[in-house]
């Protein structure tokens, strides 16, 4: 419900203050749902969001969030057709569920012919933030609004695969040259000239240290910071490891077209084998037992509230 200040021509500055969403399981619309093909994930579906109602319960029943409504929702993409609010969890899909909002909006009219510089420096999608604040709640409680997620580790993983094992022109110079000299000993001139060759173990001395030489980043935040599930009632939680199923269950959910299926490429890098349990095992190994420990404690609310087994 939005509150009776509304009603006001311009609402009070304290709406920005003591924001507090609790989260309600509300039963979404399956109008648009037809024959039972998706019952086996409609059934997960809805134990994703009990057992993350149940999990903030626990975690956030005497917690009230002193801070501003609109930093809470800088991450949220709008799509006003089809009423929907998406939180961005970069590596868990982002590109091409960005790529999807896109055609739902009209603004393309295939998701496969979508640039990755169109989708991340095109502009042509809105951020729930860009609106005022009358704007915000009412999207916010009439909206059906997803998020997708990914184990932590495997998103962490993919995230330095992505930004340090391959030419950059942001990472390297801006975090690469960072890292190495705070955490390589003896650096030759070169790697501190262009912040290329991270390795992972430097990686993760710079995500654990308090007084890290550069900030943090969005494709490694915690998902508990981007997009504050126990603060925002997700409608529709979605994981990468079922990543298709559950997006094309969703397009149903929201009455997208029927010819618009998720896009099941590789947005970029396609050549490279995909971040798999495998993978991130080989990775953990240049970590010491202890950098292990830490770096899933890092973690810790992101594997609890979406229920993922630790590593």
């Amino acid at each position: 419900r939005l509150p009776e200040q509304q009603k006001t021509s311009e609402p009070p500055l304290s709406w920005f203050r003591g924001v507090y969403l609790p989260p309600a399981l509300h039963p979404l619309n399956k109008t648009f749902i037809k024959g039972d093909e998706w019952q086996d994930i409609d059934s997960t579906q809805e134990k994703r969001r009990a057992f993350l109602q149940d999990f903030c319960k626990k975690y956030n029943s005497r917690k009230k969030l002193q801070t501003h409504l609109v930093p809470l929702v800088s991450r949220i993409y709008v799509e006003d057709r089809h009423k929907v609010l998406y939180c961005e969890v970069p590596k868990a899909g982002c590109s091409n569920w960005k790529r999807v909002l896109m055609v739902l909006s009209g603004l393309a009219a295939s998701a496969n012919n979508i640039s990755h510089n169109d989708v991340h420096y095109g502009k042509h999608l809105r951020k729930l933030d860009s609106y005022d604040l009358r704007g915000i709640y009412t999207r916010l409680n009439t909206y059906t609004k997803f998020i997708f997620v990914r184990d932590p580790m495997e998103r962490l993983v993919s995230a330095f695969r992505d930004k340090f094992e391959h030419p950059n022109s942001y990472y390297h110079p801006v975090f690469g040259k960072a890292i190495i000299k705070k955490y390589r000993h003896n650096a030759d001139e070169e790697a501190l000239k262009t912040g290329s060759g991270v390795k992972f173990k430097e990686f993760i001395q710079y995500l654990l240290d308090s007084h890290r030489p550069v900030g943090m980043d969005i494709h490694w935040e915690q998902v508990s910071k981007l997009c504050y599930p126990c603060l925002i009632n997700y409608d529709f939680i979605g994981k990468f490891e079922t990543l298709e199923e559950d997006a094309n269950y969703f397009l149903q959910l929201v009455g997208a077209p029927a010819n618009l299926k998720f896009p099941k490429f590789k947005d970029r890098h396609s050549s490279d084998e995909r971040t798999s349990a495998e993978v991130v095992r080989q990775y953990l190994k240049e970590l010491s037992k202890d950098e292990r420990q830490l770096t899933y404690d890092f973690y810790y609310l992101d594997y609890l509230m979406f229920n993922y087994t630790s590593p």
